[in-house]
């Protein structure tokens, strides 16, 4: 059974000519309907602002909630910040914070959002405004209910906002494999980059899983993995510039979930990126991996203990 963390308002009028498309996190649902699955949904609340000025700049969070995001920082975004978007940004992380408490009592739940890497400490940038994988890791963490947490982020773009918002903390630890040339063109440091030639496939790709995050899960014994599962490495992704097929995006979520569930370890997933002008096929995609991870998890013989 998935535990699927969604909220009607995840989805959001895009503006025109932006680029940016929120219609994606309505499709979703949709394509879990198209499939057959058996899903249950929790309704996230708000992020407090509290905690997500415990990791972004207070007036950047308040130029946010006042729609008076300066011009320069919308660009960097990509979409202007209008009062839909802003409640968007708060549920977001409140999203990812709930996926993750599911994942500690059941083992494993996903958000129907989230994995917004790029946002910075006082600008988002890339698509993203707030950072809800740091906002709600730090969140857990301070409210006593994991030690420490691994973010494996595995979208195309490297997780450069959340390497950056996370520098010098061993209680966050950030693990991005991604396209050494694609967006955005100056990294961050994180705890391990794996950086991707454009046009990778499936063999090296889970090659370079493989022989990177097992002994990563095993060295820092994380309490809980947040994975950031955008499914833009897909060949047909129009940002991507890698080259994974179905069958090679299926098996990198199922390894990721293997290796959490051998380690008895819980995982929350977080939606990422994926684009393209056949929206419900990139919906599509994001369900399988959502699928993919559930069963995997409820294959695992492995128990978790709290």
């Amino acid at each position: 059974m998935l535990r699927f963390v969604h909220h009607p308002d995840y989805v959001s009028p895009g503006a025109p000519g932006t680029g940016m498309l929120f219609d994606k996190y309505g499709l979703v649902p949709m394509a879990l309907d198209g499939m057959g699955a058996a899903y249950e949904v929790y309704r996230p609340d708000p992020m407090p602002r509290r905690w997500i000025e415990a990791i972004h700049d207070s007036d950047y969070v308040e130029e946010v909630m006042t729609c008076t995001v300066p011009a320069g920082k919308e660009r960097r975004i990509g979409f202007p910040i209008s009062e839909r978007i802003a409640r968007r940004a708060l549920l977001s992380p409140g999203g990812t914070w709930l996926a993750a408490r599911l994942a500690l009592v059941h083992g494993f739940a996903a958000n129907g959002a989230g994995g917004s890497h790029h946002a910075l400490y006082d600008t988002g940038a890339g698509y993203c405004v707030f950072n809800d994988l740091v906002i709600a890791a730090n969140r857990l963490i301070a409210e006593g209910r994991t030690r420490r947490i691994l973010i494996v982020d595995l979208d195309v773009h490297q997780g450069d906002g959340t390497a950056a918002l996370t520098a010098g903390r061993d209680d966050i630890v950030t693990f991005s494999m991604h396209g050494e040339k694609n967006f955005p063109a100056r990294k961050a440091v994180s705890d391990l980059d794996i950086a991707l030639a454009d046009g990778t496939g499936d063999a090296d790709y889970l090659l370079a899983l493989g022989d990177h995050l097992p002994r990563l899960i095993r060295d820092i014994c994380p309490d809980l993995i947040f994975y950031q599962a955008g499914v833009d490495p897909h060949e047909d992704d129009r940002l991507g510039r890698l080259a994974l097929t179905d069958a090679g995006l299926e098996a990198r979520d199922r390894i990721v979930m293997q290796l959490a569930a051998r380690a008895g370890v819980p995982l929350a997933s977080v939606l990422g990126g994926g684009y393209g002008n056949d929206r419900m096929a990139v919906a599509r995609r994001h369900a399988r991996t959502m699928l993919s991870l559930a069963d995997e998890h409820g294959r695992a013989s492995s128990p978790f203990h709290h």
